[in-house]
């Protein structure tokens, strides 16, 4: 299981974001130089971010991003949601399509515990779950 690149990348600036001390604001130039994301998909990204107001977008030359909200009132399911990325849907591991009670894969019964465990993982972890020195974002 893999999230889709936009999933990725969102979580990623997010979390780049929430380490900033306050009120210091991130650049798209910023977050796209130091995360190595395009700056047009960044900014795309980034507006769905805004829409869903957990960014709040600062305008000018000053300007820049900063989040809406604490870090630890932040889940990676909030995130995730706004890119309509579930784990927890029917479709199939294996790639054969919709995969349900009814229409199993050869996996399908193995995998609906990891996949459980995983959507709550999204659910639990806070951006503050996510800070470290010691990974990459």
């Amino acid at each position: 299981m893999q999230l889709h690149n936009t999933s990725q990348y969102a979580i990623r600036m997010v979390s780049y974001i929430a380490k900033k001390e306050e009120p210091e604001l991130c650049s798209a130039k910023e977050l796209s130089e130091i995360l190595n994301i395009p700056y047009k998909f960044l900014t795309k990204i980034m507006a769905s971010l805004v829409r869903a107001k957990l960014v709040i977008s600062i305008k000018g030359r000053e300007g820049g991003y900063r989040l809406a909200r604490k870090s630890s009132e932040i889940r990676v399911v909030d995130i995730l949601d706004i890119f309509n990325e579930r784990v927890n849907d029917d479709k199939c591991v294996l790639g054969i399509g919709v995969c349900d009670g009814n229409n199993k894969c050869a996996l399908h019964d193995q995998w609906v515990v990891p996949k459980n465990l995983i959507q709550k993982m999204f659910e639990e972890t806070t951006l503050d779950n996510l800070d470290g020195d010691n990974y990459k974002i």
